[in-house]
């Protein structure tokens, strides 16, 4: 495994003398641009090994995404190597259909610490979700970004992560601008909730088999590919494709969404993911979940 060729991966090519603030970001950024955040392995027979060598192959050399398992902990070796203090935590994601969190932790994520200041990096959460920058580690404070405001509140020390949600135009259904999510929960979308407890990636190898295996979570009822792009993000979930441009106008995104024939598939994750599938995909999205990226993740 070679930084370098980490680097080449996703298009950086600025110098990197320091473990400093701009330089995550950028580097961040980038990783999030280039790296599809996706879960098509269990949908074309492959196996998802949670081993570093195996990740840096699929995502650096093979060119694939991965889900959050795989591309955080990709981005948790790269900052390592470029000297960052940076150790692993867990998180348990919001169900909105359930409005709770899972039992069981089901997420990675970072906290980088940078002259005594915490952070959280998170690159595999997809979707219109998905942070830009990483998030200084402050109880109660928004942060604007490009994809909305973000907040961590702490309560006796589970920190909950959440975002203020924008109104969606679809073109295609609508021309009325309203909200894609859950009727009836305000304009917050609670994601995830973490401690600071230290991590280590075999604390997910259980979580990791189980994902693969289980008929009732959500990655084995869809097929799912998310990108962040320099305006938005596109997804693919099942045979939909969205494509959303962030504030197309005043708190409001631009949302189309595009129903693929099977001979579009392949065609569409090579022109918009970059992605070339050594195996047949078989796309699925279960009736009675939500249709669209944006509803989901």
């Amino acid at each position: 495994m070679n930084i370098q060729e980490y680097f080449g991966r996703i298009s950086y090519n600025k110098p990197h003398k320091d473990a400093d603030l701009q330089t995550l970001k950028a580097v961040f950024q980038h990783h999030i641009q280039a790296i599809p955040f996706e879960n098509l392995s269990m949908h074309c027979g492959e196996t998802i090994e949670l081993d570093l060598q195996s990740i840096y192959n699929k995502i650096v050399r093979k060119k694939r995404g991965g889900w959050c398992l795989e591309t955080n902990y990709l981005l948790y070796w790269a900052l390592q190597e470029l000297g960052y203090d940076v150790c692993i935590l867990g998180a348990n994601s919001y169900d909105p259909a359930q409005r709770a969190y899972t039992a069981e932790m089901n997420h990675i994520l970072l906290k980088v610490v940078i002259q005594g200041n915490s952070y959280i990096v998170d690159a595999g959460f997809g979707g219109a979700y998905q942070m830009w920058q990483p998030l200084r580690l402050i109880s109660g404070k928004d942060q604007p970004q490009v994809p909305g405001i973000f907040r961590f509140v702490e309560d006796n020390g589970t920190w909950y992560f959440e975002k203020v949600k924008r109104k969606h135009y679809i073109p295609e259904q609508s021309e009325t601008p309203y909200f894609t999510d859950t009727p009836g929960l305000g304009n917050i979308r609670k994601i995830h909730r973490f401690t600071l407890e230290p991590r280590h990636i075999n604390d997910f190898q259980e979580l990791n088999t189980y994902l693969q295996v289980s008929p009732d979570n959500i990655l084995r009822k869809k097929s799912l590919c998310s990108l962040q792009t320099t305006e938005g993000l596109i997804g693919l979930v099942g045979w939909t494709l969205t494509e959303m441009k962030y504030n197309y106008t005043e708190d409001m995104d631009l949302v189309h969404i595009t129903t693929l024939t099977d001979e579009e598939l392949e065609k569409t994750l090579k022109d918009k993911f970059n992605i070339v599938l050594e195996n047949k995909l078989v796309p699925v999205n279960v009736r009675g979940l939500p249709p669209n990226l944006v509803d989901k993740i």
